[in-house]
């Protein structure tokens, strides 16, 4: 399982994760800036400026929901099957959040626990699905049923926002899988695409027995599983 977001383990943030049902904490989504006039260079006699995209100018709070049908967690890890080496991969779009701020203010970004359903995690192989469901996250205990992230702080914030501008971050905070939580730090772009749409993705490498999640441990020649898996979450946020 290696692309895993957030999950088989992701967060909520998968990020950028990878959403939830607990006070809003702070971190992750940029927040635009104040506004501030965009620097050009002066133009040579007979031509045209350039134009450099303008910082946004402060509206106020602002709430972006995650868009679950334009959003997907996943997970990713290698897999030797019959002597042939895979990598597998966990997809779901059962994943909810939100993130709230002032375009003014990036830094005080907050965002809601990032949740995902690991109980709807699929593969190409329904087989390794029952084991993933059944006997390794055993999903069917509502206490292992979901995956959530919530953010603490967030590294990378600009100082000023400019729609269409890709944001590198880094954001920290508690990830809980299995009934075990543990503090991750996922790598993370945001984007805000316009004053209502947030674009990101985030991802981290963990290794799954440190949320007490076990794999069967065959002889090499017939399956093994890697230790390590990533998770990460690919999202859409729109304004509410």
């Amino acid at each position: 399982m290696k692309r895993q977001w957030l999950l088989v383990m992701v967060v909520g943030a998968w990020a950028l994760a990878a959403c939830a049902t607990a006070t809003p904490a702070q971190t992750m989504e940029p927040s635009s800036t104040a506004s501030t006039e965009a620097s050009v260079t002066p133009a040579s006699a007979g031509t045209t400026p350039a134009s450099t995209p303008e910082p946004v100018a402060g509206a106020g709070e602002v709430t972006f929901r995650i868009l679950p049908d334009q959003s997907e967690a996943w997970f990713m890890i290698d897999e030797v099957l019959a002597g042939s080496p895979n990598t597998v991969i966990g997809k779901t779009n059962v994943v909810s959040g939100k993130i709230t701020g002032e375009f003014a203010n990036p830094q005080g970004v907050l965002v809601s626990p990032i949740q995902i359903d690991m109980s709807e995690l699929r593969t190409d192989n329904n087989f390794r699905n029952r084991a993933i469901r059944d006997a390794i996250l055993q999903t069917g205990d509502e206490a292992n049923r979901f995956a959530t992230f919530q953010a603490m702080s967030i590294d990378g914030l600009p100082d000023q926002v400019t729609f269409g501008t890709a944001y590198d971050l880094s954001i920290t905070g508690d990830l809980t899988i299995h009934g075990v939580t543990r503090p991750v730090t996922f790598t993370a772009t945001v984007t805000p695409v316009s004053e209502s749409r947030l674009e990101g993705t985030a991802s981290v490498t963990l290794d799954y027995a440190d949320f007490d999640i076990h794999i069967l441990r065959l002889p090499e020649q017939v399956a093994s599983v890697g230790q390590l898996v990533t998770l990460g979450i690919d999202f859409v946020a729109e304004k509410e």
